[in-house]
């Protein structure tokens, strides 16, 4: 049996023992830890084909809004400043991006890449995933109307004003959709197999406006159009179409340029940029 001295002396250790499993441990030789998604996404950690650099691909010739003067180098449109934005995120200055071209179908091609990822308008499909990998989405595709400059609609800034116009659109589309579900025209819209049927009837006056994804209405109204004018933008409806940035089929970068562009989105960079480079320098405006 032991002394109540005996007794006092392990109560005591036992107690000093407890106390040092609580006490916070010396970490300064600790290796230091991701951040809460489990990446490592420093400059210096990140597995680029060049050390050090980040190498961004596009299409040439790189169209606008999307790209200025051809030059991605510049900054200036809306996918240029979105490959900056995402490249500051992981650490890369502007002096660290090198740009290459590639064309869209090689690009979304089976095998590996000369570029660490690209930005081109890819929509993010599950056969294309196929081949590719792809960031979280950094454009959500909104539906625009557009008409000719002679169409009693085309100065409208508001849905309100396009209630008594007829439109059209292609056959089982967003676009379509966008008409019945937003707009709600007192004539009944018009339906076409295809765009380019669309495009006719607009040209010909069987229709005041059009319903396009914007990507198209920006094609239509530049190169397909005389006269077309990009009357404005809807809001968003369904499940919109979504581009992502391409990067190798299995990629370790993948994870990181996801996590940069979810954090542009949350802070509201890539709603500013689009902005910016969509709605005023390009002439869609929002329609109200």
């Amino acid at each position: 049996m032991l002394s109540p001295m005996a007794r006092s002396l392990l109560s005591a250790a036992a107690l000093l023992l407890v106390l040092a499993g609580c006490a916070p441990a010396d970490d300064s030789d600790a290796t230091p830890t991701p951040g809460a998604t489990g990446l490592t996404c420093g400059k210096d950690q990140l597995q680029t084909k060049t050390a050090g650099k980040l190498t961004i691909a596009t299409d040439n010739p790189a169209y606008e809004p999307w790209f200025k003067d051809n030059k991605p180098e510049n900054g200036q449109g809306f996918e240029s400043a979105v490959a900056y934005a995402v490249a500051e995120k992981l650490g890369y200055a502007k002096s660290d991006v090198t740009w290459v071209r590639v064309t869209f179908n090689n690009a979304i091609a089976p095998g590996p890449k000369q570029f660490d990822f690209d930005v081109n308008q890819f929509s993010i499909t599950e056969d294309r995933k196929k081949a590719v990998d792809f960031s979280a989405p950094y454009y959500l595709v909104r539906q625009t109307v557009i008409a000719l400059k002679s169409s009693k609609i085309a100065g409208a800034t508001t849905m309100a004003a396009l209630k008594d116009a007829k439109l059209g659109a292609q056959v089982g589309t967003t676009s379509y959709q966008a008409i019945t579900d937003l707009i709600k025209p007192s004539t009944q819209p018009q339906v076409y197999n295809s765009n380019d049927d669309a495009k006719k009837a607009l040209q010909n006056g069987q229709i005041d406006g059009l319903v396009v994804d914007l990507p198209t209405a920006f094609f239509m109204t530049a190169a397909e159009l005389e006269g077309g004018v990009i009357v404005g933008q809807l809001p968003q409806v369904g499940v919109p179409e979504q581009f992502g940035l391409v990067l190798d089929k299995g990629s370790s970068l993948t994870g990181c340029v996801t996590q940069a562009v979810d954090q542009l989105r949350g802070a509201g960079t890539l709603t500013t940029l689009e902005k910016e480079w969509l709605t005023s320098s390009a002439g869609a405006r929002e329609l109200t």
